[in-house]
């Protein structure tokens, strides 16, 4: 099971969390700078697996990473989970992201934290993997996008027809 997803930029920043189980803010920052740590100290040229830090879950539970340009995509695992399903996963996040926001950086999941979190959890629920098939999951996206245009556009017609009136 997925513990925790967390990205962040070179420097630390948190640019997206989501906890599966509850901890408290203050925890919840503690493990976002303790994860840093971790994964920042280690060379790109290095596995991308390492033993959970002691806040969440010690040994009982692994960090697998990626590190794209200023970003680090973390997820927090348990033993049940498969290290290289994992990585794949992240893959997948990270294509999926490019495609929606034509290359995705680290500006698009700061304004468009809604639709992130959206994407995150087409792939993840309750921390367990729902989709890795990233057509599937465009497709979703597309369908969503599709109805926020619909929606946004309902009273606008909806008060063209009720007063029989062009509207500007």
């Amino acid at each position: 099971m997925i513990k925790a997803i967390l990205v962040f930029n070179n420097n630390g920043k948190p640019r997206l969390s989501k906890f599966y189980q509850y901890y408290n803010e203050e925890l919840q920052q503690q493990i976002i700078k303790e994860t840093f740590q971790l994964v920042s100290k280690r060379d790109d040229n290095v596995c991308n697996f390492l033993e959970g830090g002691s806040l969440i879950g010690g040994a009982d539970y692994k960090l697998i990473y990626r590190h794209y340009a200023t970003l680090y995509f973390v997820f927090c695992v348990d033993s049940s989970e498969s290290e290289l399903g994992i990585l794949d996963l992240i893959q997948v996040f990270v294509e999926t992201l490019d495609k929606c926001f034509e290359n995705v950086c680290e500006l698009d999941l700061i304004f468009h934290v809604d639709k992130v979190h959206y994407i995150l959890n087409e792939l993840v629920m309750g921390g367990m993997v729902l989709e890795t098939n990233m057509t599937e999951i465009i497709t979703r996206i597309e369908d969503q996008n599709k109805l926020e245009k619909q929606e946004a556009g309902l009273p606008t017609e909806l008060l063209k027809h009720i007063t029989g009136q062009k509207m500007i």
